[in-house]
C-alpha cells in the first residue's frame, strides 16, 4: 500500500481511495463525488454534515461529531460549580454587559474607573453572552466551553487533512482530555481564546503550505492579531516558527513568499493594532485608566508588565518576579520546569511522546521535497511547541500553572500525526521502535506523575505502567501480529496513554475553581491541586502562595471561611450572586481571591444607589469585584488588580468624594498590593479616608461613609 502524504489539494489517501494510516480494515472504494456541473442533485446539508468527505470511511464523520459532542458534554458538566470563577474578569464582563464603553475598553466597572490588565478581546464573547442571557455562571463560562470545542475541531481538521480520520480523532481526544485544557476551557481567563486562536493560526499556515495562497497567511495574521488582543505579546511567541517554516517550505517563489509573509504581518498589525490605536489616541481624561500600567499607557503595559517583564521578572507594579535558577515567587526556572510537581500533572503527560514522535516524523520525511506538507506540518506544530516550552521554562516573571494550556494545541497534533505516520511505516524496525519508545516514555512518566498523589487512585499508576509497557512491546512486533492482536495492542496503548490525563480531567470537571490561580487535578506532593483547584485563590476562599502544600492551603481556607454559593450549586451558606472567591460571612478580600458579601453589606451598599456613580470603592480589583458582582452596581477598584496602580491619585479621589460620586470606602483588600509601599496611592487614600470619615462595621468588614465626615476631623 502506497501512502501519498504530500498531495497539495486533497487529504492523504492510498491507491485504493481509502484514508491513509487507518487502524481499521481496508475500506471499500468510495464513489467519487458528482462534479459541480454533472446535474446530479446535491446531498441535503444534514446528510453532508453526517457523511463528511466522499473519500472518508463511513465511521469518520460520526466519530468526529461524537468527539465534539463528548467534549461539549464533558466541559459543560458541573460548569456552574465555579460560580463567577475569576471574579476579576467576571466583574469586567458584568460591566461590559451594562456599558458599551466599558465593553470596548475592558473596564472593571460600568462607570469606567480602570480596566483589567489585559486587552479586552477575551471579555467580549462573555459580555455579549451576559447581555443576552443575564448575569450567571453559565452565561459567563459557556463561551469558554465553546472555544474549547472549537479548538478540538481545529486541531482535528488540521491533522485529518494531511493524515487520516483516525489521526485527527486521536489528536482531538488528546487535546480534550488534557487536564489544564479541561480547566481553562471552563474558566474565564484569556487563555481559552488564546489557545483557540493559536491553533487557528497554525492551521492557516499549514493550509498555506498546501497551495501557496496568500489568503491563508492573511487569515493566520488575523488570528494572531486577535490573540494579541486577548493576551498581548504571548500571541507572538510562535511567530518565528511559523514565519521560518513558511518562508522555507511554501510551494511558491522566494519573492512571493516574502510578499506573503509581509501580508501576514500587515494583517497582524491591522487586526491587533486597530484597538491599540484607538485607545492610545483617545483622550486619557475620558476613558478608563489602563490597569497594570504605571503611566496610563497600553503600550507601556504591553512591553512592560505584560511583556518583557514576564521574561526578566522586572514587572513594575506586580506581585513579585521569579527567582531564576534559584527559585522565587513563581518557582524555579530551568529545562525541567514543566515537569515539576506543581506543573507536571497539568500538561506534561504526553510531552515526552510528542517530542519523540516529532523526531520520528522528521526522520520519516527527511528525503521529502522542500515543499512537503507532511514535514511542514511537523515543523509548524513542533516549532510552536518547542519555542513555547523554552520560553515557559526560563521566564522569570509571573508564571502560573494554567499558562501551560497554550501547549495543548501543539502537543495533540504531534501525537496524532506522529502515531499515524510511524504506524504506516511499522514494518520498518526504526519506526516500530520509535513508537515503542514513545509508548514506554508515556507509561513511565505517567507512573511518575500519578505516584506524586499517593492517595489518588493508587491502582491507576500500575495500570498505566504495566499496560503501557505491554503495549510498547507489542508495538515492536506490530507488523508481524494478526489483525485482532494488532488492534488490541493499539487499544491498550491508547488506553494506557490517556488513562492518567483522563482521570485528572474527570477530577477537574467535578470540582469548582475560583480565584486568580487555579490548577487541574488532585493535590500532589510538593505542588498544588485538589478540590477547588488548589493554589492561591484556586479553591473556596483562596489559599496559599505558589508552592504551598495541601495542608497549608487547607489551614488558610479554614481561617478565611469556605461557604459556597447555593445559587451555583455549591455547598454552604453564601449569598446568591456572590460569585467566586471567599463566600459566607463578611470579610475582606485578598490579592487573588474575592470577599464574602453578606445580605447586610449588600443592603448597606444599595441605599440610595441611584445617587452615586460608584456605590463603593475598595483597594484591589478582587475585593471590589466581589461587591460589584453581588450588588450589580459599579464599585471602584483602587489601584487595579494588585492595588499598586497609581489610579486614582489621592487628589482625584478627593475630587470624586467632593462631587458625591462615591458612597462608601470598603476597608481591607490587598492593602496596596503585595510588596507595595506605605507611601503608595492606595495607602494614601486609605489613610485619608480613615482620618476623615465615619465608619460602620458590618459582618466584620468596615465601611467608611464618604458622605459623613468625622466630627473631630
Amino acid at each position: 500500500m502506497t501512502i501519498h502524504y504530500d498531495q497539495t489539494t486533497t487529504p492523504a489517501t492510498d491507491d485504493r481511495g481509502t484514508s491513509a494510516a487507518t487502524w481499521g480494515p481496508p475500506q471499500a472504494p468510495t464513489p467519487a463525488a458528482p462534479a459541480p456541473d454533472s446535474g446530479e442533485p446535491k446531498q441535503p446539508f444534514v446528510r453532508r454534515l453526517w457523511r463528511g468527505r466522499p473519500e472518508d470511511p463511513r465511521w469518520a464523520r460520526p466519530a468526529f461529531l461524537g468527539l465534539l459532542l463528548a467534549t461539549l458534554l464533558l466541559y459543560l458538566y458541573n460548569l456552574s460549580a465555579s460560580g463567577y470563577a475569576n471574579s476579576f474578569y467576571s466583574a469586567a464582563v458584568q460591566a461590559g454587559s451594562q456599558s458599551w464603553k466599558a465593553f470596548f475598553f475592558g473596564s472593571l466597572d460600568a462607570a469606567g474607573a480602570i480596566t483589567v490588565d489585559k486587552p479586552p478581546a477575551s471579555l467580549w464573547p462573555m459580555a455579549l453572552s451576559v447581555r443576552l442571557f443575564g448575569l450567571s455562571s453559565w452565561a459567563i463560562l459557556l463561551p469558554e466551553v465553546l472555544m474549547g470545542v472549537g479548538t478540538v475541531a481545529v486541531v482535528h481538521a488540521a491533522v485529518r487533512r494531511r493524515f487520516s480520520p483516525a489521526a485527527g480523532l486521536i489528536a482531538g481526544a488528546v487535546l480534550a482530555l488534557t487536564p489544564v485544557a479541561a480547566l481553562m476551557f471552563r474558566f474565564n481567563n484569556p487563555d481559552a481564546m488564546l489557545a483557540l486562536l493559536m491553533a487557528m493560526a497554525c492551521y492557516f499556515v499549514i493550509r498555506g503550505l498546501e497551495d501557496g495562497r496568500t489568503r491563508w497567511l492573511v487569515w493566520a495574521g488575523v488570528a494572531i492579531g486577535f490573540a494579541f488582543l486577548a493576551k498581548t505579546l504571548q500571541a507572538f511567541l510562535i511567530l518565528p516558527a511559523l514565519a521560518l517554516v513558511y518562508g522555507v517550505c511554501a510551494p511558491v517563489t522566494v519573492k512571493k513568499r516574502i510578499g506573503q509573509l509581509a501580508a501576514g504581518l500587515a494583517a497582524i498589525v491591522v487586526s491587533g493594532g486597530w484597538w491599540v490605536a484607538i485607545v492610545e489616541l483617545w483622550p486619557a481624561s475620558s476613558r478608563p485608566y489602563i490597569g497594570g500600567s504605571q503611566n496610563n499607557s497600553f503600550l507601556e503595559l504591553t512591553f512592560g508588565y505584560n511583556g518583557l517583564g514576564r521574561l526578566n521578572g522586572e514587572e513594575t507594579g506586580s506581585v513579585g518576579g521569579g527567582g531564576g535558577n534559584g527559585g522565587g515567587n513563581w518557582g524555579e526556572t530551568g529545562w525541567d520546569r514543566l515537569f515539576s510537581s506543581s506543573i507536571g500533572g497539568q500538561i506534561s503527560w504526553l510531552i515526552p511522546a510528542a517530542l519523540i514522535l516529532l523526531v520520528g516524523g522528521l526522520v520519516a520525511t527527511r528525503k521529502a521535497k522542500r515543499t512537503s506538507v507532511t514535514r511542514g506540518s511537523f515543523l509548524v506544530w513542533g516549532g510552536s511547541l518547542l519555542i513555547t516550552v523554552v520560553v515557559f521554562s526560563y521566564m522569570q516573571g509571573i508564571f502560573h500553572e494554567y499558562y501551560t494550556v497554550a501547549l495543548a494545541p501543539y502537543i495533540a497534533p504531534l501525537i496524532g500525526m506522529g502515531a499515524a505516520l510511524l504506524w504506516d511505516k511499522r514494518d520498518k524496525a526504526w519506526a516500530s521502535l520509535t513508537l515503542a519508545g514513545a509508548m514506554t516514555a508515556t507509561a513511565v512518566w505517567g507512573y511518575v506523575l500519578l505516584n506524586r498523589s499517593s492517595d489518588y487512585l493508587p491502582w491507576l499508576k500500575w495500570v498505566v505502567l504495566v499496560g503501557g509497557l505491554v503495549a510498547a512491546l507489542g508495538l515492536i512486533f506490530a507488523s508481524k501480529l494478526g489483525r485482532q492482536l494488532t488492534m488490541g495492542v493499539v487499544g491498550l496503548g491508547l488506553a494506557a496513554a490517556l488513562a492518567g490525563p483522563t482521570a485528572y480531567t474527570l477530577t477537574t470537571v467535578k470540582e469548582g475553581h475560583t480565584g486568580s490561580i487555579v490548577t487541574a487535578g488532585p493535590a500532589v506532593s510538593g505542588g498544588r491541586g485538589g478540590p477547588g483547584g488548589g493554589g492561591m485563590g484556586g479553591g473556596p476562599g483562596g489559599g496559599g502562595m505558589p508552592g504551598q502544600n495541601q495542608q497549608g492551603r487547607q489551614n488558610q481556607q479554614n481561617q478565611q471561611g469556605q461557604g459556597q454559593n447555593q445559587q451555583f450549586g455549591m455547598p454552604g451558606g453564601g449569598q446568591a450572586g456572590d460569585g467566586g472567591g471567599m463566600r459566607g460571612g463578611g470579610g475582606m478580600g485578598g490579592l487573588l481571591n474575592g470577599a464574602g458579601v453578606s445580605d447586610e453589606a449588600k443592603e448597606l451598599l444599595e441605599k440610595n444607589v441611584g445617587d452615586y456613580t460608584w456605590v463603593a470603592a475598595a483597594i484591589g480589583a478582587q475585593n471590589a469585584a466581589s461587591y460589584q458582582l453581588s450588588t450589580g452596581d459599579p464599585v471602584m477598584a483602587i489601584g487595579g488588580f494588585n492595588g499598586t496602580d497609581p489610579s486614582p491619585t489621592l487628589a482625584e479621589f478627593k475630587k470624586y468624594v467632593e462631587d458625591g460620586k462615591i458612597h462608601y470606602f470598603i476597608a481591607g483588600g490587598s492593602g496596596g498590593g503585595m510588596g507595595g509601599s506605605s507611601n503608595g496611592t492606595s495607602s494614601q487614600i486609605g489613610s485619608w479616608v480613615q482620618e476623615n470619615f465615619e465608619s460602620v462595621t458590618v459582618d466584620g468588614t468596615t465601611f467608611y461613609d464618604l458622605t459623613q465626615p468625622r466630627s473631630d476631623s
